[in-house]
């Protein structure tokens, strides 16, 4: 039988920006051991089931399914969250939005509202680190608001709530303090539509248009009916899209209408306050 450290050392997946990693996170999955304990224990021999399953996961991996979906659960901010295929992933740059809304509004009581849930990773983050806030979180999909909901459950967080709707559908005459939202920014002929991960997520999750706006357009548009005078509506958008995104919250009626940077430097959110006076 092979050891942890060989096995590791010979894992191929030439198509990954990460082999390495995706390699530690299969292994560990099918050692049902945390990746500590790759480190700790190299010489380990794997017997033939745990040899049986780590080669089922690295098959999927090469066929390009994301390492989310082949384990059934990724990290966001601090949680860890269950996925499935009919939800985007969570990813590190959404933490954005996370961090800006809790910068700019205090630990007292809030309504807030996030649009496009999918497994509830926005809602849920800011539920755990604001106990005063009431979060609900909307989704489209059914199925997504099932998963967002389990998540909710196995977290404890109660107050977060998931409601099945259509961005604002489900929620006439309620407004908020803070709407957030990831929603699909990708133009229709992207051609990394077409590349790594993104090819197993759903495209109703991804896309918007011609230009990738259709949906920041509705959300604008929208919003204001739904926020309390001096509420904030934040909104992740790709790196190329934030003069756009500015410019269409100016138009709306919003003030004090900026953007923030994510990690790498791009202009990954933009955001603006609503005031009715």
């Amino acid at each position: 039988m092979a050891s942890i450290e060989s096995v590791l050392n010979t894992a191929d997946l030439p198509d990954s920006p990460t082999p390495r990693l995706d390699a530690e996170l299969l292994l560990a999955a099918a050692l049902n051991k945390p990746r500590s304990y790759l480190r700790t224990w190299p010489e380990r021999d794997l017997d033939a089931a745990q040899q049986a399953q780590f080669n089922a996961f690295m098959q999927r991996r090469r066929s390009g399914e994301p390492v989310a979906y082949i384990l059934g659960h990724q990290g966001f901010w601090s949680l860890d969250l269950e996925v499935a295929p009919h939800t985007l992933i969570p990813r590190p740059d959404t933490e954005l939005l996370v961090e800006t809304a809790l910068d700019l509004l205090p630990a007292t009581p809030l309504v807030a509202l996030d649009l496009g849930t999918g497994t509830g990773a926005i809602a849920l983050a800011l539920a755990s680190e604001r106990p005063a806030w009431q979060v609900t979180g909307v989704d489209c999909i059914e199925e997504a608001v099932a998963l967002a909901e389990r998540n909710r459950q196995r977290l404890q967080l109660g107050n977060a709530r998931f409601v099945h709707s259509h961005w604002f559908s489900a929620l006439p005459g309620q407004r908020y303090g803070l709407i957030l939202s990831n929603p699909p920014y990708i133009r229709a002929d992207d051609q990394h539509l077409e590349q790594g991960d993104v090819r197993f997520e759903p495209s109703s999750a991804l896309v918007a248009g011609n230009d990738g706006l259709d949906d920041i357009r509705a959300i604008i548009q929208a919003a204001p009916d739904h926020l309390l005078s001096g509420g904030w509506l934040l909104l992740e958008h790709g790196f190329d899209q934030a003069v756009d995104v500015r410019r269409l919250l100016a138009d709306g009626g919003f003030v004090e209408v900026e953007s923030r940077r994510d990690l790498g430097g791009h202009e990954r959110i933009s955001l603006g306050r609503f005031d009715r006076e």
